[in-house]
């Protein structure tokens, strides 16, 4: 099994750029589905999660061809409606295939979705499914499989109960070929949602409010294929920003979007982190004492789950106590046990809740990456620690980052990537 293996601490320097979003590209894979037209998919990040899907879609029947970050893919002669528990188990958006294959097929199989550790059977499906069911499927589940049949997907009124991200766009993409008027309220309003919903509605599709609370989708008979260009990803953004940050570095952070991020620069304006922003670029400039900052994850525009991880590495260099709070998945909090191996004063009040105390030095350790987020706070934290740090099951990492070993070596850092 390969690992990353990291001396520390170190500085980072140069520039560094910022690949496609990952959770904008594992929807518009499956949003092709909608169309029986070749779509040419643009900066498509080469990580596991984007292998795993365009394996799924060629198991279907879709005709794949791949060059660097441009794809295309043409589901003309798509024949099979089911996905395999083998590759559903790996990733957690295949849940993201069964709108589509139900709105263009009227039936679909599928296993509970997968991913890492805070995804693998505990995130629910109850939005898709109730959705779905509000549209007019009818769900069955036997041996571990659901099966969804509709006759006639017809438009409706669905409230989610909280704003989800997934359940937001699946249901949008599966009422643009319905019958009728849906319309959703209480919508999740990231960035990635309003990105697909433009380029559906270029393609035909009938969409107005993608990016707010409510959407209103009106259903058409077929929608076009076309190009899609993947915007940058802001997890990735603001992971090396908070990357920069802790190891007290200058590094100019390229092709991404500042304002999708704004909830994080704003926390640094206030804690004394010096940066730099342009309409496409961000100067992390090297800050030697900083703030502590209390932060609660919230949907978007809020701060992000996903930028936790790296954050609550980053509260450990500042002076003074942070006090995290995890609002969004249980257990993802869990990874701080090894923060307090390599030296962290951290104190668990419960699953959702840590006080972080700072500053702490940091040592290197042996750790094992649990989830994709938890690893690249492992890869920062190893780069501030003093000393070695081998970080295991580095396919949890992959999944998200697209070579980040030799990025970041081209930034100074000390990581090489081996096998046992």
């Amino acid at each position: 099994m390969a690992k990353l293996v990291i001396n520390g601490p170190t500085k980072l320097s140069g520039e560094i750029s910022v690949c496609g979003s990952k959770n904008a590209a594992l929807k518009i894979i499956p949003a092709s589905i909608l169309s029986k037209e070749t779509i040419t998919i643009n900066n498509l990040p080469d990580i596991e999660d984007i292998s795993r899907s365009l394996e799924l879609i060629e198991y279907l029947g879709a005709k794949v061809s791949r060059s660097g970050s441009v794809c295309k893919i043409n589901t003309e002669n798509i024949t099979k409606v089911d996905i395999p528990p083998n590759i559903a188990n790996k990733i957690r958006a295949s849940i993201m295939f069964v709108g589509p294959l139900l709105a263009r097929f009227g039936e679909v199989y599928f296993p509970h979705p997968g991913g890492c550790v805070i995804g693998a059977g505990i995130r629910p499906i109850d939005f898709f499914i109730e959705g779905f069911a509000k549209m007019g499927t009818v769900t069955e589940i036997k041996d571990g499989m659901y099966r969804l049949t509709a006759k006639k997907l017809s438009g409706c009124e669905y409230f989610f109960a909280k704003p989800s991200v997934t359940g937001t766009e699946s249901l949008m993409m599966t009422a643009t070929l319905s019958f009728g008027i849906t319309t959703l309220k209480n919508c999740a309003m990231e960035p990635e949602i309003k990105a697909l919903a433009e380029y559906l509605v270029q393609q035909g599709a009938k969409i107005e409010g993608a990016g707010t609370p409510t959407i209103c989708i009106r259903g058409v008979d077929t929608i076009h294929a076309d190009n899609f260009d993947i915007i940058p990803d802001r997890i990735e953004t603001g992971t090396f920003a908070i990357m920069a940050a802790a190891t007290k570095s200058q590094l100019i952070i390229k092709k991404c979007i500042p304002e999708h991020i704004e909830s994080l620069l704003s926390i640094f304006q206030r804690i004394g982190i010096d940066f730099d922003q342009g309409s496409d670029f961000i100067k992390i400039k090297p800050t030697k004492k900083f703030l502590p900052y209390n932060i609660m994850t919230h949907e978007y525009p809020g701060f992000p789950t996903d930028l936790q991880s790296p954050f609550t590495v980053l509260m450990t260099q500042a002076e003074g106590t942070s006090l995290i709070h995890e609002t969004i998945y249980d257990r993802r909090l869990l990874f701080t046990d090894m923060l307090t191996q390599m030296g962290a004063d951290i104190t668990m009040c419960d699953p959702h809740r840590v006080v972080v105390y700072g500053p702490t030095k940091l040592y290197g350790r042996k750790l094992t990456s649990p989830d994709l987020r938890a690893g690249i706070a492992m890869i920062i934290a190893a780069l501030v620690a003093k000393g070695e740090t081998e970080i295991d099951n580095i396919y949890q990492i992959d999944r998200g980052y697209e070579s980040i070993d030799k990025r970041l070596s081209l930034c100074g850092a000390k990581v090489r990537r081996t096998k046992d």
